[in-house]
């Protein structure tokens, strides 16, 4: 059994708050203070430009992918880090695209995150080449599956209600059809179980600073399928991604598998990072991550609902079918959510009336909830949050 006492130890957490946020941005791991400032000291330090070779920062993108692929079921040698979400949703979407060359529709929904519908929007115009971008319910995404369709990109847990998509139904399904599948696991790696090989998903794609806690910014990963890792070809034909990169050929040759699909040079001080908060994760195991997230989350909505009219659950009821977030729905969210903030809850808000609410066993437990749960009800049924400072909105919300 994991022993979360421990890791929520690991954690830095400042005094007289309770951080519900994890869902947009990880706190820091205490390690990765002395680990990065380490690296900094002895590899940039000391070693200089040497440290790409002796402290091995040119493979750090696979060996972390690696790390990444035992928490979300993919097999070694499938996952590679690097770039930003954004980059990896239009080389994962390209790809696909190509593979599928003789269908033009891309699939999605209401409820993805808007980043991964923009990219393929901007791909769509690029390409012109008259594929299509339909957005279906998040509840009939199944009845959109048809034989025109190329690819199929949902994000598997919805960022606003935190509403949870079957991926080995969604997969199979849309594999009967001759449809290739994308994954965003920005809101599912980290929070809950997800078996990639298993399912047979055809690639994914997800952050590492929500609940890999990587730090602002940290880097994107993608995975390719075994399957169809030495077919794809790269949109983004970047340096590190080429067969041989110190040849300096003016030609381009992919990589062999998942290395073809890194770009950029690697962010090595926030891989380091994530490596300290791996270290971490390597002390859980991913169904007792699950099992507590949901005794948690069902706590919270238990305790608000008894305390709180004034707020409508926007998250599915059933645990199975929500991820490991709360989401509450109120027309003065905002100003709301900047209130418990000022008392010491930390979550956030989606427009337009969203409140958002994230449960991460590795640092929070049933105290943390029983005392957020208290001060939304004193906030709520005192009104506190009609205040006009609550009402004027910060860049990021």
């Amino acid at each position: 059994m994991t022993d979360f006492a421990k890791t929520k130890s690991l954690f830095h957490l400042p005094a007289g708050q309770v951080y519900l946020d994890g869902n947009s941005l990880g706190p820091l791991p205490k390690a990765a203070v002395a680990r990065v400032g380490k690296m900094m000291q002895d590899e940039w330090g000391d070693l200089l430009i040497t440290a790409w070779n002796r402290a091995q920062w040119m493979n750090q993108p696979s060996r972390v992918g690696d790390r990444i692929g035992r928490l979300i079921g993919a097999s070694a040698g499938t996952v590679v880090m690097g770039d930003t979400l954004s980059i990896k949703v239009y080389q994962a979407l390209a790809s696909a695209l190509e593979i599928n060359a003789a269908r033009k529709t891309i699939v999605s929904d209401t409820g993805n995150f808007p980043t991964d519908l923009y990219m393929a929007e901007g791909l769509i115009k690029s390409l012109d080449k008259g594929h299509e971008l339909k957005l279906c319910e998040p509840d009939a995404v199944e009845d959109c599956l048809a034989e025109d369709v190329a690819v199929l990109m949902l994000t598997e847990v919805d960022y606003k209600t935190g509403r949870l998509h079957d991926m080995k139904a969604l997969t199979a399904k849309a594999h009967e059809k001759g449809i290739l599948t994308i994954w965003d696991l920005a809101h599912s790696a980290g929070a809950l179980p997800v078996k990639l090989d298993a399912a047979g998903a055809d690639f994914a794609i997800g952050c590492s600073y929500k609940y890999l806690n990587s730090g602002p910014g940290g880097p994107a990963f993608i995975y390719v399928a075994p399957g169809l890792a030495d077919q794809v070809r790269p949109a983004l034909c970047g340096w590190l991604g080429h067969e041989a990169p110190f040849d300096f050929d003016l030609d381009y040759r992919p990589g062999r598998g998942i290395e073809r699909m890194r770009v950029g040079t690697p962010p090595v001080l926030q891989l380091t990072a994530l490596e300290a908060s791996l270290d971490i994760w390597d002390l859980v195991d991913m169904e007792d991550v699950r099992a507590h997230s949901i005794k948690l989350s069902n706590l919270f909505i238990e305790l608000v609902e008894a305390n709180c009219p004034d707020l409508e659950l926007a998250s599915p009821r059933d645990a199975m079918h929500r991820g490991s977030q709360v989401s509450f729905r109120f027309g003065n969210g905002y100003a709301a959510m900047q209130a418990l903030i000022e008392r010491g809850v930390i979550g956030d808000f989606r427009a337009p009336d969203i409140m958002r609410f994230g449960f991460t066993p590795l640092y929070i437990d049933a105290e943390d909830v029983r005392k957020a749960a208290a001060i939304i009800e004193d906030v709520m049924l005192n009104r506190l949050w009609d205040s006009t400072d609550y009402f004027t909105r910060s860049a990021v919300t």
